[in-house]
């Protein structure tokens, strides 16, 4: 029971009162399940970023590491359409699936020459409609070679409309891949909010905070106009 000389807070207060606590619960817990299921995803991108930044590591070398096999096969010529139709209707007959990616200009009919590729493996395909025969050169890459594709694997190309998504597994993995990086934007800005939450971390959380701001700004500004 309140004393006499304790406000009595209004209905308004305790209203806004319940809805921040409200906000606080859900906040704290968005912030740990949702970093829970992130965080596979991001250990995944750390690690192929480190490989990426270290080239020079030899266990986890895979392009030389690769191995390459051919085969040929006869194939029905497909029905006349689009080219991504036709590309699809010959990696049926093939038995392979990936995503389609145009490597030559297509100048005369009877010639078709794609690659379709997916984490791991890539096939250049190279067919003669004329004879009705698909020659098949594939190359599989080792678990190194698949944990960088995954890396950068999105399914288009800055600047070549050409080359766009065109396998589902493709568009999946994207919608993933932007699930996850607004994932880390809502848990940035919580993080935010729940270090002002506590006055006595206030002081240090700044100093990292203002910290991470001026090396991030070194390198998205200071590289191009300072230096």
């Amino acid at each position: 029971m309140p004393s006499a000389t304790e406000p009595i807070p209004t209905g308004n207060k305790v209203s806004s009162q319940r809805w921040g606590d409200a906000l606080r619960r859900w906040n704290s817990k968005l912030h740990y399940y949702l970093g829970l299921y992130l965080l596979f995803f991001i250990w995944l991108f750390a690690f192929t970023g480190l490989l990426l930044n270290q080239s020079t590591w030899k266990f986890a070398e895979f392009w030389p590491n690769r191995q390459q096999s051919s085969f040929e096969r006869e194939i029905d010529a497909p029905a006349p359409g689009s080219d991504l139709d036709q590309a699809r209707t010959i990696l049926r007959q093939l038995g392979l699936r990936g995503e389609i990616e145009w490597t030559e200009t297509r100048n005369d009919p009877s010639r078709f020459t794609f690659r379709a590729s997916r984490p791991g493996h890539i096939f250049d395909i190279k067919t003669d409609l004329s004879r009705q025969r698909a020659t098949v050169q594939r190359i599989d890459l080792n678990l190194w070679g698949v944990a960088h594709i995954l890396h950068t694997f999105t399914g288009v190309r800055s600047g070549d409309a050409k080359n766009d998504r065109d396998w589902f597994l493709t568009s999946i993995w994207a919608l993933a891949m932007d699930a996850v990086a607004a994932g880390l934007i809502f848990m940035a800005l919580s993080s935010l909010w729940m270090w002002w939450e506590i006055p006595r971390k206030r002081i240090w959380g700044g100093v990292a905070l203002v910290s991470g701001v001026l090396v991030c700004g070194l390198f998205c500004f200071g590289l191009r106009w300072i230096f």
